[in-house]
């Protein structure tokens, strides 16, 4: 086993390699400007060690390097699935976030078509909290709930207000609490589907 040198290491100027390793010519590039010397195909002198290169020349990139433009040659970040595995749609002109409150969307409008139903809408906010300042001068937002549809049933006259949820959002504990504040400050119970 050899013995181990002190800390800062001195290496004599003209020295190629120490060991099994090359010595750089010159400080390390920082991160950025190393990615953006690749990305504009210009290769710094100092961008890796000559062994961990794999080419001895320090001269320009070659052309199939050039056109890559991400950082890992050949491979793409892949898209993160949504948390609920909802897939967004669009229906004329109207964003919905789940196939399934799209076709909710179309059941309500054949209702209101055949007189069920009245004055739907899409995506109505409720406020829950007003905005109200503290002590210490700042102010506190106001907190909203924002229901999927609102309709009012014409043979009772009385207004629904109805969410579209999956088992597991129905437990999310945000919409829980805003499920309560509903039935707290507007007397409106959420019809969940």
């Amino acid at each position: 086993m050899t013995k181990r040198t002190t800390w800062p290491m001195v290496v004599p100027a003209g020295t190629k390699t120490v060991g099994t390793a090359r010595v750089r010519e010159d400080a390390p590039m920082p991160y950025a400007q190393k990615k953006l010397a690749e990305m504009h195909g210009t290769k710094p002198a100092h961008r890796f060690d000559d062994i961990a290169d794999g080419s001895d020349d320090a001269g320009a990139l070659t052309p199939a390097y050039r056109r890559e433009t991400t950082p890992w040659p050949g491979m793409t970040k892949p898209k993160k699935a949504p948390k609920y595995r909802n897939t967004k749609c669009e229906h004329d002109g109207i964003k919905f976030d789940s196939q399934k409150e799209r076709s909710h969307w179309f059941e309500l409008v054949q209702r209101q078509a055949r007189g069920e139903i009245r004055e739907l809408e899409l995506q109505v906010r409720f406020e829950l909290t007003p905005r109200k300042q503290r002590d210490d001068g700042t102010w506190e937002r106001a907190s909203y709930y924002v229901a999927d549809f609102v309709y009012i049933e014409v043979a009772s006259g009385k207004q629904v207000v109805e969410d579209v949820k999956s088992p597991a959002t129905r437990k999310n504990p945000a919409y829980v609490q805003k499920r309560k504040q509903m039935l707290a400050v507007h007397d409106i119970t959420i019809k969940e589907i």
